[in-house]
């Protein structure tokens, strides 16, 4: 099967008129404080450099979703890759150690007894996330080992994939999503722990459920199987596409 690729955040390079007119707006108050050097210089020293400073800070690059570059299949680190499988195709995760290493350990040690295949999505909202790893499939379950929160500077962008949690900030488990769509609100207050890096349309085409009912699926899909990508042999392939 031939995996396609989905784009991930990139910077922008800066707009060079913005520096362009940041410096004309400099000009007058670097000339009036030459003028005035004899009394005001090294007042006027400091205000040019903070002004310059936010200037150069209102030019800096911005990220743009549709601007996103993703790794190449070839430079993905195998142990730190999952291969989730659903009825439409593979999806390919790249998970983030460096960000959240107890996240991404213990995910991986669930992976590896197989506690995710054959469990749900049993919370999906359209242009919001896709919801599993409750092997209750009610959204009250999980494995009874808690991971402490991490979190970090990771993204919530389309295809990024965080950890569920109840009020408690410590009490993320088994349960994670994938977001469907760009949720800076999430940033900082859920563990990210890795990124959709192919097969991002077929999380797409995971039912939805009721936004009115919190998401709650009647008939959800269900995870194939997930593996770390280092345990499966190089020539085997994922699901057909459906």
């Amino acid at each position: 099967m031939k995996l396609k690729s989905y784009d991930l955040h990139a910077p922008r390079t800066a707009d060079m008129t913005t520096y362009s007119v940041s410096l004309l707006m400099v000009a007058p108050i670097m000339t009036h404080a030459f003028r005035a050097r004899r009394f005001l210089w090294p007042i006027s020293g400091l205000f040019i450099v903070a002004v310059v400073g936010l200037c150069l800070v209102a030019a800096a690059p911005s990220i743009s979703q549709e601007e996103a570059v993703v790794p190449s299949m070839e430079t993905l680190d195998l142990e730190n890759t999952l291969y989730l499988d659903l009825e439409y195709g593979r999806v390919v995760i790249e998970m983030k150690p460096d960000l959240a290493p107890q996240h991404v350990a213990r995910v991986k040690e669930l992976v590896r007894e197989g506690f995710y295949d054959g469990v749900v999505f049993h919370r999906v909202i359209d242009g919001f996330m896709a919801q599993t790893g409750d092997p209750k499939g009610d959204g009250t379950g999980g494995s009874g080992q808690n991971i402490p929160a991490e979190f970090n500077e990771g993204v919530h962008l389309r295809g990024a994939v965080s950890m569920a949690r109840a009020a408690n900030i410590n009490s993320a488990d088994s349960q994670w999503y994938i977001v469907l769509d760009e949720s800076p609100f999430l940033n900082g207050q859920y563990t990210y722990w890795g990124q959709v890096v192919s097969g991002m349309e077929f999380v797409d085409q995971i039912r939805k459920g009721d936004p009115n009912n919190n998401g709650s699926v009647p008939y959800p899909d269900r995870i194939i199987q997930l593996r770390v990508a280092a345990d499966v042999d190089d020539d085997e392939e994922g699901p057909a596409e459906g």
